[in-house]
């Protein structure tokens, strides 16, 4: 199979599972020893969310691609000191997300600004828009392509921790809890800014709402 060996190939979990928690630990420990074959049943496990992840937050195919082979990369050369103290993929998407704020910010050098406290009761921010969903009317097609082009140019103005965490909740639909825990910080925290990266995007697309 392409560099991995008969022992391991049987590891490989079918499109769209998972490995079960023993066979990913005894993966891991063989890629600490140095085992590049295991490695490479660790990729094929993620590669796809890490790639997804990658263009959600870059918005670029080709830029996430090598922000995906960066992320590997990097890995790959750390992961002997990965602990077992918290999830293999929570660990990998806290390096994809790294390497992506790292990207944004040689893009775009800005600061943030102070977090207001956290809102609550507020709508999801897209249920908040105009209909993106164009179906089959040419007219509508046109709007919802014009619709997709302003979200993404207010996205592109965001800090980059603004957007990443805008896009782990409302594209990865993750929790902010866990958004938190991915960002090496608290709950708290992701949902003051998340706060702020709604309250922009509001104020950038309010013709839209």
């Amino acid at each position: 199979m392409d560099g991995i060996c008969l022992e391991l190939a049987d590891k490989v979990p079918a499109e769209g599972s998972r490995l079960d928690e023993a066979d990913e630990h005894d993966l891991i420990r063989r890629a600490q020893h140095g085992d590049r074959a295991a490695f490479e049943v660790l990729v094929r496990v993620y590669d796809r969310d890490v790639l997804r992840l990658a263009i959600k937050v870059v918005g670029s195919p080709d830029e996430a691609q090598d922000l995906y082979q960066e992320a590997f990369l990097k890995v790959y050369r750390s992961i002997a000191h990965f602990r077992f103290d918290s999830r293999f993929s929570t660990w990998l998407y806290r390096v994809v997300m790294n390497v992506c704020l790292d990207h944004l910010r040689r893009q775009k050098s800005r600061s943030e600004v102070q977090a207001p406290e956290s809102e609550e009761g507020q709508p999801e921010f897209f249920q908040t828009l105009a209909d993106e969903k164009p179906g089959l009317d040419p007219e509508r097609s046109a709007q919802g392509k014009e619709i997709r082009q302003r979200i993404g140019t207010a996205l592109s103005q965001l800090t980059p921790r603004e957007r990443m965490v805008f896009e782990l909740k409302h594209y990865q639909g993750m929790k902010l809890r866990a958004i938190g825990e991915l960002c090496g910080t608290t709950e708290e925290t992701a949902k003051n800014c998340l706060f702020r990266a709604t309250q922009k995007l509001r104020l950038a697309l309010v013709d839209l709402a």
